[in-house]
């Protein structure tokens, strides 16, 4: 079954559980667990990292995808990695405990301020396929870009 949790370090951060806001969403909204700013973009400025303050669960033939708000561009809003793709063995890892951030850039002229509790974007929860002949055997390692080292 899948699940939210609040990740390691952030339990007395009055930190919300993820909800649906009508039956057919697809999305739970996910909210910063701090104020942050984003600065406006400037040649090599790296992406701005919020935290959620959240660990998600799900089964091992599952995934979750991290995605801005239809409304996001349109407030500044650009996912650097377009798509956040979180593997069900994130959960949990030794070095972050699966926490997951969002990763944006600002796109608009001015730095954008972010409060605790603001939504930010959502996650999808998702069954994934794999080939015939698949032969993974890895066991994750890590967490936040773990999979590169």
């Amino acid at each position: 079954m899948r699940k939210f949790e609040i990740a390691k370090g952030w339990e007395d951060k009055n930190i919300n559980i993820p909800v649906r806001k009508t039956a057919r969403a697809a999305g739970y909204d996910i909210e910063a667990a701090e104020d942050i700013i984003i600065p406006k973009y400037e040649p090599g400025i790296k992406p701005t990292l919020i935290p959620t303050g959240l660990k998600a669960y799900c089964e091992e033939d599952e995934c979750f995808l991290l995605l801005n708000r239809s409304s996001g561009p349109k407030k500044g809003f650009l996912m650097a990695n377009s798509v956040g793709l979180i593997d069900s063995d994130y959960y949990g890892n030794p070095d972050n405990d699966g926490h997951f951030y969002f990763s944006y850039f600002n796109c608009s002229d001015h730095d954008i301020e972010v409060k605790k509790g603001d939504v930010i974007g959502q996650v999808v929860f998702t069954k994934f396929l794999t080939v015939e002949n698949d032969n993974a055997t890895g066991d994750r390692q890590g967490g936040f870009g773990s999979t590169d080292k």
